[in-house]
């Protein structure tokens, strides 16, 4: 196994994490001027709360992390139909 790197202007080769940086600096970073680091990692730990309990994700049908997380468990919690074979 080894580590692969992204070509310098190919942020497709990493879509994913492009995807975050891009919505923490829209989101956070832009919106703020930040005086100091003590103040840069409240306000990064309050949009990583956020971003992580409260914010609709377009991937998980627009619920938040905890309404899927919440739902994933009811749906694992429901008896399974007898007539169907696992």
């Amino acid at each position: 196994m080894q580590t692969l790197y992204i070509e310098p202007g190919k942020p497709w080769q990493n879509g994913k994490e492009e995807r975050f940086n891009g919505t923490v600096r829209d989101e956070c970073l832009n919106m703020h001027q930040f005086h100091s680091v003590a103040e840069a990692c409240v306000r990064l730990s309050a949009f990583r709360r956020h971003y992580n309990h409260e914010r609709p994700h377009s991937r998980l049908s627009y619920l938040t992390p905890l309404e899927f997380k919440t739902a994933w468990f009811e749906a694992q919690a429901k008896p399974q139909d007898p007539h169907i074979p696992s």
